[in-house]
């Protein structure tokens, strides 16, 4: 299907970086899979990208125990970054992608300094065009999160991977903190070409019941997504383009066309679909289409057209 009018340019103003979208809809990190899982269901050309499973230097086989918790409105997991390792990917996964020519945003993460600089030599050598950079994950014990909620921290560690790493750069933000302005800056100072925010919100799944006289307890603990954060993500969004020149991509609950009209206002550019392709595999291809037929309807010719009817009107 042509969607010619979704066209999305993200562009860095300082140094005229820029990555080129079919579409502003990607799919999130860590519910599409590395690359071709969702073939059967969908054309996945369709897309403007697919940010792929987290990826950190060796193999990881992540959280023991359940990793899934539904609540109103949303879904708990702690997933704890399982992957394949970088090795593994360059060797199964990229030439896949490649063959099919799909569109992609490498995510890493990593434990160290040294692993996220590492990572970003790897995707430099093997002309991978964007990274997306995971600071923000809370269900990790080491590394990720606690690099992304300290300014000082998080300049350095990009910088880093900036040094080694030419293509575009996104660093992903978390909600867990009360400074996402001074984390934006420190990211845009050190050379990052892009935010992506939010990432999952900390948050406690308990279930009771009573069985036999006696209760049954049940929690979880780990990261929050879900229809339930859409508030969250939308104040951090506002905030972040308040603080930087260079785009945001958005996420945090959207699964309808209006959220996307939401996140535009707030100052988005692109938006990432994560939780609700568990619910509707086909969300990411399904949004982009209600995208082009209202620009279609209402001629506007162009995103940035109907951005700025958004924000004008």
């Amino acid at each position: 299907m042509e969607l010619k009018r979704l066209k999305t340019i993200l562009r860095n103003p300082k140094t005229n970086n820029s990555l080129t979208l079919k579409s502003p809809i990607i799919a999130a990190s860590g519910t599409y899979g590395y690359c071709d899982e969702y073939e059967n269901f969908i054309d996945l050309n369709c897309f403007g990208a697919i940010s792929t499973k987290g990826i950190t230097l060796e193999k990881r086989a992540g959280n023991a125990g359940e990793r899934l918790f539904e609540v109103k409105g949303g879904l708990i997991n702690r997933i704890g970054l399982e992957n394949i390792g970088i090795e593994s990917f360059l060797r199964e996964k990229l030439p896949i992608l490649k063959e099919k020519n799909i569109d992609f945003l490498l995510n890493i993460a990593g434990s160290t300094p040294d692993d996220y600089e590492k990572l970003a030599q790897k995707a430099n050598e093997n002309n991978i065009k964007a990274l997306e950079v995971n600071v923000s994950c809370p269900n990790v014990n080491k590394g990720c999160l606690e690099f992304g909620l300290n300014p000082d921290s998080l300049y350095e560690i990009t910088l880093k991977i900036r040094k080694n790493y030419k293509g575009f750069l996104i660093v992903k933000l978390s909600p867990n903190t009360s400074i996402i302005k001074s984390l934006a800056i420190a990211a845009q100072e050190a050379g990052a070409d892009c935010i992506s925010a939010i990432n999952t919100i900390r948050a406690l799944g308990v279930k009771i019941e009573y069985i036999n006289d006696k209760f049954v307890k049940k929690t979880t603990q780990g990261g929050l997504s879900g229809s339930c954060v859409k508030p969250v993500a939308l104040y951090m969004i506002k905030q972040i383009k308040e603080a930087v020149k260079i785009p945001i991509i958005a996420m945090g609950g959207i699964s309808t066309l209006n959220d996307l009209f939401e996140f535009f206002f707030c100052g988005a550019d692109a938006f990432q679909v994560g939780t609700s392709n568990f619910t509707n595999p086909t969300i990411c291809y399904d949004l982009a289409v209600k995208l082009n037929d209202f620009m279609v309807k209402n001629n506007f010719e162009d995103l940035e057209k109907l951005k700025g009817a958004i924000k004008n009107d």
